[in-house]
Protein backbone atom coordinates (compact mmCIF):
# COMPACT_ATOMS: atom_id res chain seq x y z
CA UNK A 1 0.00 0.00 0.00
CA UNK A 2 1.46 3.28 -1.10
CA UNK A 3 1.46 6.26 1.17
CA UNK A 4 0.61 9.69 -0.31
CA UNK A 5 3.40 12.09 0.49
CA UNK A 6 2.66 15.75 1.10
CA UNK A 7 4.22 18.15 -1.43
CA UNK A 8 7.26 20.00 -0.23
CA UNK A 9 6.56 23.65 0.49
CA UNK A 10 8.29 26.18 -1.77
CA UNK A 11 11.23 28.17 -0.34
CA UNK A 12 10.23 31.16 1.79
CA UNK A 13 12.20 33.66 -0.33
CA UNK A 14 10.47 32.43 -3.48
CA UNK A 15 7.06 32.74 -1.88
CA UNK A 16 7.80 36.31 -0.76
CA UNK A 17 8.99 37.25 -4.25
CA UNK A 18 5.83 35.82 -5.82
CA UNK A 19 3.63 37.40 -3.16
CA UNK A 20 5.00 40.88 -3.86
CA UNK A 21 4.95 40.53 -7.67
CA UNK A 22 2.69 42.88 -9.62
CA UNK A 23 1.83 40.00 -11.95
CA UNK A 24 -1.08 37.77 -10.87
CA UNK A 25 0.21 34.36 -9.79
CA UNK A 26 -1.49 31.23 -8.53
CA UNK A 27 -0.28 27.78 -7.43
CA UNK A 28 -2.47 24.68 -7.47
CA UNK A 29 -1.91 21.42 -5.60
CA UNK A 30 -1.41 18.74 -8.25
CA UNK A 31 -1.63 15.93 -5.62
CA UNK A 32 -4.93 17.01 -4.12
CA UNK A 33 -8.26 15.97 -5.65
CA UNK A 34 -9.44 18.29 -8.46
CA UNK A 35 -6.13 20.21 -8.47
CA UNK A 36 -7.32 23.04 -6.15
CA UNK A 37 -5.78 26.44 -5.61
CA UNK A 38 -3.22 26.24 -2.83
CA UNK A 39 -1.88 29.80 -2.94
CA UNK A 40 -2.41 33.09 -4.81
CA UNK A 41 -0.65 36.42 -4.57
CA UNK A 42 -2.21 39.79 -3.89
CA UNK A 43 -2.16 40.78 -7.58
CA UNK A 44 -4.29 37.73 -8.45
CA UNK A 45 -6.79 38.60 -5.71
CA UNK A 46 -6.97 42.19 -6.95
CA UNK A 47 -7.66 41.14 -10.54
CA UNK A 48 -10.31 38.55 -9.67
CA UNK A 49 -11.93 40.38 -6.75
CA UNK A 50 -11.85 37.32 -4.52
CA UNK A 51 -10.27 36.95 -1.07
CA UNK A 52 -7.81 34.21 -0.16
CA UNK A 53 -10.45 32.38 1.86
CA UNK A 54 -12.83 32.36 -1.12
CA UNK A 55 -10.42 30.73 -3.58
CA UNK A 56 -8.08 28.41 -1.67
CA UNK A 57 -9.27 24.82 -2.03
CA UNK A 58 -11.29 25.54 -5.19
CA UNK A 59 -10.42 24.71 -8.78
CA UNK A 60 -9.57 27.59 -11.11
CA UNK A 61 -12.62 26.79 -13.22
CA UNK A 62 -14.50 29.00 -10.78
CA UNK A 63 -13.30 31.91 -12.94
CA UNK A 64 -15.00 30.56 -16.06
CA UNK A 65 -18.34 31.82 -17.33
CA UNK A 66 -20.87 31.70 -20.16
CA UNK A 67 -18.56 33.16 -22.85
CA UNK A 68 -15.44 31.23 -21.86
CA UNK A 69 -14.11 29.33 -24.87
CA UNK A 70 -14.53 25.63 -24.12
CA UNK A 71 -12.02 24.58 -26.76
CA UNK A 72 -9.33 26.54 -24.92
CA UNK A 73 -10.49 25.02 -21.64
CA UNK A 74 -10.04 21.54 -23.12
CA UNK A 75 -6.53 22.47 -24.22
CA UNK A 76 -5.71 23.48 -20.64
CA UNK A 77 -7.17 20.26 -19.24
CA UNK A 78 -5.18 18.20 -21.72
CA UNK A 79 -1.95 19.95 -20.76
CA UNK A 80 -2.69 19.44 -17.04
CA UNK A 81 -3.41 15.75 -17.53
CA UNK A 82 -0.17 15.38 -19.46
CA UNK A 83 1.72 17.58 -16.97
CA UNK A 84 2.93 19.78 -19.84
CA UNK A 85 3.36 23.58 -19.88
CA UNK A 86 0.87 25.65 -21.88
CA UNK A 87 0.26 29.32 -22.69
CA UNK A 88 -3.25 30.51 -23.57
CA UNK A 89 -5.62 33.47 -23.39
CA UNK A 90 -8.99 32.78 -21.84
CA UNK A 91 -12.03 34.89 -21.06
CA UNK A 92 -12.52 34.70 -17.28
CA UNK A 93 -14.94 36.40 -14.90
CA UNK A 94 -14.31 38.41 -11.75
CA UNK A 95 -16.27 37.92 -8.56
CA UNK A 96 -18.65 40.73 -9.55
CA UNK A 97 -19.33 39.01 -12.88
CA UNK A 98 -17.38 41.35 -15.15
CA UNK A 99 -15.34 39.52 -17.81
CA UNK A 100 -11.62 39.95 -18.34
CA UNK A 101 -9.11 38.43 -20.73
CA UNK A 102 -6.61 36.33 -18.83
CA UNK A 103 -3.28 35.51 -20.51
CA UNK A 104 -1.74 32.66 -18.56
CA UNK A 105 1.27 30.39 -18.71
CA UNK A 106 0.76 27.18 -16.72
CA UNK A 107 3.89 25.27 -15.76
CA UNK A 108 4.08 21.91 -13.93
CA UNK A 109 6.41 21.89 -10.89
CA UNK A 110 7.99 18.62 -9.76
CA UNK A 111 9.83 17.57 -6.62
CA UNK A 112 11.64 14.38 -5.64
CA UNK A 113 8.34 12.47 -5.54
CA UNK A 114 7.14 13.70 -8.96
CA UNK A 115 4.50 16.24 -9.96
CA UNK A 116 3.70 18.49 -7.02
CA UNK A 117 2.24 21.82 -8.19
CA UNK A 118 1.05 23.78 -11.18
CA UNK A 119 2.30 27.35 -11.26
CA UNK A 120 0.38 29.88 -13.35
CA UNK A 121 1.68 33.34 -14.17
CA UNK A 122 -1.12 35.52 -15.50
CA UNK A 123 -1.77 38.93 -17.03
CA UNK A 124 -4.95 40.94 -17.52
CA UNK A 125 -5.12 41.53 -21.31
CA UNK A 126 -8.56 43.13 -21.32
CA UNK A 127 -7.24 46.53 -22.40
CA UNK A 128 -5.46 44.93 -25.36
CA UNK A 129 -8.63 43.21 -26.52
CA UNK A 130 -10.62 46.41 -26.04
CA UNK A 131 -8.03 48.23 -28.15
CA UNK A 132 -8.29 45.55 -30.84
CA UNK A 133 -12.08 45.84 -30.84
CA UNK A 134 -11.78 49.62 -31.04
CA UNK A 135 -9.28 49.36 -33.89
CA UNK A 136 -11.51 46.91 -35.73
CA UNK A 137 -14.34 49.38 -35.38
CA UNK A 138 -12.09 52.19 -36.58
CA UNK A 139 -10.85 50.08 -39.49
CA UNK A 140 -14.42 49.16 -40.40
CA UNK A 141 -15.38 52.84 -40.36
CA UNK A 142 -12.31 53.75 -42.44
CA UNK A 143 -13.14 51.01 -44.93
CA UNK A 144 -16.70 52.29 -45.11
CA UNK A 145 -15.48 55.83 -45.71
CA UNK A 146 -12.94 54.64 -48.31
CA UNK A 147 -15.62 52.60 -50.09
CA UNK A 148 -17.97 55.57 -50.08
CA UNK A 149 -15.22 57.88 -51.33
CA UNK A 150 -14.25 55.37 -54.01
CA UNK A 151 -17.84 55.16 -55.18
CA UNK A 152 -18.04 58.96 -55.29
CA UNK A 153 -14.80 59.16 -57.27
CA UNK A 154 -15.95 56.41 -59.64
CA UNK A 155 -19.21 58.23 -60.21
CA UNK A 156 -17.35 61.50 -60.79
CA UNK A 157 -14.97 59.76 -63.19
CA UNK A 158 -17.88 58.26 -65.10
CA UNK A 159 -19.49 61.68 -65.36
CA UNK A 160 -16.21 63.22 -66.49
CA UNK A 161 -15.70 60.47 -69.08
CA UNK A 162 -19.23 60.93 -70.38
CA UNK A 163 -18.66 64.68 -70.58
CA UNK A 164 -15.35 64.22 -72.42
CA UNK A 165 -16.99 61.93 -74.95
CA UNK A 166 -19.78 64.43 -75.43
CA UNK A 167 -17.24 67.23 -75.93
CA UNK A 168 -15.26 64.96 -78.26
CA UNK A 169 -18.35 64.25 -80.33
CA UNK A 170 -19.20 67.93 -80.62
CA UNK A 171 -15.65 69.02 -81.40
CA UNK A 172 -15.31 66.35 -84.11
CA UNK A 173 -18.58 67.45 -85.63
CA UNK A 174 -17.51 71.10 -85.53
CA UNK A 175 -14.13 70.33 -87.12
CA UNK A 176 -15.83 68.32 -89.85
CA UNK A 177 -18.30 71.11 -90.48
CA UNK A 178 -15.52 73.71 -90.66
CA UNK A 179 -13.45 71.52 -93.00
CA UNK A 180 -16.47 70.89 -95.23
CA UNK A 181 -17.31 74.61 -95.39
CA UNK A 182 -13.74 75.48 -96.35
CA UNK A 183 -13.62 72.79 -99.05
CA UNK A 184 -16.95 74.00 -100.39
CA UNK A 185 -15.67 77.57 -100.46
CA UNK A 186 -12.43 76.42 -102.13
CA UNK A 187 -14.35 74.73 -104.93
CA UNK A 188 -16.29 77.93 -105.55
CA UNK A 189 -13.21 80.10 -105.49
CA UNK A 190 -11.30 80.75 -108.74
CA UNK A 191 -7.98 79.01 -109.09
CA UNK A 192 -5.16 80.89 -107.44
CA UNK A 193 -3.65 81.65 -104.08
CA UNK A 194 -6.99 82.08 -102.31
CA UNK A 195 -8.25 78.69 -103.47
CA UNK A 196 -4.97 76.98 -102.57
CA UNK A 197 -5.01 78.59 -99.12
CA UNK A 198 -8.57 77.42 -98.45
CA UNK A 199 -7.71 73.90 -99.62
CA UNK A 200 -4.63 73.80 -97.38
CA UNK A 201 -6.51 75.03 -94.33
CA UNK A 202 -9.21 72.41 -94.86
CA UNK A 203 -6.55 69.69 -94.97
CA UNK A 204 -4.91 71.01 -91.79
CA UNK A 205 -8.24 70.94 -89.99
CA UNK A 206 -8.71 67.39 -91.25
CA UNK A 207 -5.39 66.37 -89.68
CA UNK A 208 -6.43 67.92 -86.38
CA UNK A 209 -9.76 66.12 -86.57
CA UNK A 210 -7.96 62.79 -87.05
CA UNK A 211 -5.73 63.41 -84.03
CA UNK A 212 -8.71 64.45 -81.96
CA UNK A 213 -10.69 61.38 -82.94
CA UNK A 214 -7.80 59.03 -82.08
CA UNK A 215 -7.18 60.75 -78.77
CA UNK A 216 -10.57 59.66 -77.43
CA UNK A 217 -11.20 56.47 -79.40
CA UNK A 218 -9.59 54.21 -76.75
CA UNK A 219 -11.15 56.00 -73.80
CA UNK A 220 -7.79 57.33 -72.59
CA UNK A 221 -7.80 61.06 -73.14
CA UNK A 222 -4.45 61.65 -71.44
CA UNK A 223 -2.15 59.97 -73.98
CA UNK A 224 -1.70 60.11 -77.74
CA UNK A 225 -0.10 57.28 -79.72
CA UNK A 226 1.98 58.76 -82.51
CA UNK A 227 2.44 55.40 -84.25
CA UNK A 228 -1.32 54.85 -84.56
CA UNK A 229 -1.83 58.37 -85.84
CA UNK A 230 0.91 57.96 -88.46
CA UNK A 231 -0.67 54.73 -89.73
CA UNK A 232 -4.10 56.31 -90.11
CA UNK A 233 -2.68 59.52 -91.56
CA UNK A 234 -0.66 57.48 -94.04
CA UNK A 235 -3.73 55.58 -95.18
CA UNK A 236 -5.69 58.81 -95.72
CA UNK A 237 -2.88 60.52 -97.64
CA UNK A 238 -2.03 57.54 -99.85
CA UNK A 239 -5.70 57.12 -100.73
CA UNK A 240 -5.47 60.33 -102.75
CA UNK A 241 -2.20 59.47 -104.55
CA UNK A 242 -1.37 57.47 -107.65
CA UNK A 243 0.62 54.56 -106.14
CA UNK A 244 2.59 54.11 -109.38
CA UNK A 245 3.92 57.67 -109.22
CA UNK A 246 4.04 58.81 -105.62
CA UNK A 247 3.74 57.22 -102.20
CA UNK A 248 4.24 57.95 -98.53
CA UNK A 249 5.95 55.48 -96.23
CA UNK A 250 6.13 55.51 -92.44
CA UNK A 251 8.32 53.88 -89.83
CA UNK A 252 7.00 55.36 -86.62
CA UNK A 253 7.40 53.69 -83.25
CA UNK A 254 4.29 53.52 -81.03
CA UNK A 255 5.42 56.52 -79.01
CA UNK A 256 2.99 57.58 -76.30
CA UNK A 257 2.99 61.32 -75.74
CA UNK A 258 0.93 63.66 -73.61
CA UNK A 259 -2.48 64.56 -74.99
CA UNK A 260 -1.49 68.23 -75.17
CA UNK A 261 1.02 67.32 -77.92
CA UNK A 262 -1.55 65.57 -80.14
CA UNK A 263 -2.61 68.61 -82.15
CA UNK A 264 0.90 70.11 -82.64
CA UNK A 265 2.39 66.77 -83.75
CA UNK A 266 -0.52 66.03 -86.10
CA UNK A 267 -0.20 69.48 -87.64
CA UNK A 268 3.59 69.12 -87.91
CA UNK A 269 3.50 65.76 -89.71
CA UNK A 270 0.71 66.85 -92.01
CA UNK A 271 2.41 70.10 -92.96
CA UNK A 272 5.80 68.56 -93.77
CA UNK A 273 4.25 65.71 -95.74
CA UNK A 274 1.83 67.90 -97.67
CA UNK A 275 4.59 70.43 -98.48
CA UNK A 276 6.83 67.66 -99.78
CA UNK A 277 4.10 66.31 -102.04
CA UNK A 278 3.28 69.78 -103.29
CA UNK A 279 6.77 71.19 -103.93
CA UNK A 280 9.26 68.32 -104.17
CA UNK A 281 7.76 66.69 -107.24
CA UNK A 282 6.93 69.35 -109.84
CA UNK A 283 5.14 68.34 -112.99
CA UNK A 284 4.91 64.58 -113.46
CA UNK A 285 7.96 63.76 -111.37
CA UNK A 286 7.67 60.54 -109.40
CA UNK A 287 8.81 60.35 -105.80
CA UNK A 288 8.56 59.05 -102.29
CA UNK A 289 8.09 60.71 -98.91
CA UNK A 290 9.08 58.88 -95.75
CA UNK A 291 8.18 59.55 -92.14
CA UNK A 292 10.32 58.05 -89.38
CA UNK A 293 10.11 58.60 -85.63
CA UNK A 294 11.74 56.90 -82.67
CA UNK A 295 11.96 57.44 -78.96
CA UNK A 296 15.27 58.70 -77.57
CA UNK A 297 16.61 59.10 -74.06
CA UNK A 298 15.57 62.76 -74.05
CA UNK A 299 12.45 62.70 -76.19
CA UNK A 300 11.59 61.99 -79.81
CA UNK A 301 13.62 62.04 -83.03
CA UNK A 302 11.53 62.74 -86.14
CA UNK A 303 12.71 62.69 -89.76
CA UNK A 304 10.65 63.65 -92.83
CA UNK A 305 12.53 62.87 -96.04
CA UNK A 306 11.70 63.05 -99.75
CA UNK A 307 13.65 62.22 -102.89
CA UNK A 308 12.40 65.23 -104.82
CA UNK A 309 14.16 68.21 -106.38
CA UNK A 310 15.58 69.54 -103.11
CA UNK A 311 15.43 72.87 -101.33
CA UNK A 312 17.69 74.71 -103.76
CA UNK A 313 15.46 73.87 -106.71
CA UNK A 314 12.22 74.79 -104.97
CA UNK A 315 11.08 78.31 -105.90
CA UNK A 316 10.54 80.71 -103.00
CA UNK A 317 6.85 81.39 -102.36
CA UNK A 318 6.43 84.83 -100.74
CA UNK A 319 2.92 83.87 -99.67
CA UNK A 320 4.04 80.50 -98.37
CA UNK A 321 2.94 79.63 -94.86
CA UNK A 322 3.94 75.98 -94.41
CA UNK A 323 7.58 76.35 -93.37
CA UNK A 324 6.80 79.17 -90.97
CA UNK A 325 4.00 77.11 -89.45
CA UNK A 326 6.28 74.09 -88.97
CA UNK A 327 9.00 76.14 -87.29
CA UNK A 328 6.45 77.84 -85.05
CA UNK A 329 5.04 74.46 -83.93
CA UNK A 330 8.53 73.10 -83.22
CA UNK A 331 9.36 76.15 -81.11
CA UNK A 332 6.09 75.72 -79.25
CA UNK A 333 7.17 72.18 -78.29
CA UNK A 334 10.66 73.46 -77.33
CA UNK A 335 12.26 71.37 -80.06
CA UNK A 336 14.87 71.92 -82.75
CA UNK A 337 14.56 71.60 -86.51
CA UNK A 338 17.13 71.29 -89.29
CA UNK A 339 16.35 71.61 -93.03
CA UNK A 340 18.89 70.04 -95.38
CA UNK A 341 19.34 69.13 -99.04
CA UNK A 342 19.70 65.36 -99.16
CA UNK A 343 20.90 65.06 -102.77
CA UNK A 344 18.39 64.16 -104.04
CA UNK A 345 15.55 65.54 -102.05
CA UNK A 346 15.11 67.26 -98.73
CA UNK A 347 15.53 66.01 -95.19
CA UNK A 348 13.89 67.68 -92.21
CA UNK A 349 15.20 66.52 -88.83
CA UNK A 350 13.33 67.41 -85.67
CA UNK A 351 14.14 66.63 -82.04
CA UNK A 352 11.43 67.21 -79.44
CA UNK A 353 11.86 66.79 -75.69
CA UNK A 354 9.20 64.64 -74.02
CA UNK A 355 8.24 64.67 -70.38
CA UNK A 356 7.80 61.31 -68.64
CA UNK A 357 4.18 60.23 -68.75
CA UNK A 358 2.31 59.82 -65.44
Amino acid sequence: MSVRSEPSPPPVALVEAFANSLSPMVITDARAPDNPIAWANEAFLKVTGYSTEEIVGRNCRMLQGPATDQATVERIRGAVRAAEPISVELLNYRKDGTPFWNAMTITPVRDSDGLAFFYAAQADMTHIHQLEVSMRGTNDELERLVDARTQDLSAALEQKTALLHEVDHRVKNNLQVISSLMLLKARRTPEGEARDALQSMAERIGALSTAHRMLYSEGDCTHFNLGEFAAEFLADMNAGLDPDRRRIEADVEPIAVAAAMAAPLALLIHELTANALQHAFPGEREGRVSIAARRTDDGMHLIIRDDGVGLAATPVNPAGFGRNLVEMVVRQMRGTIVWADAGPGTTVTIDIPLRPLP
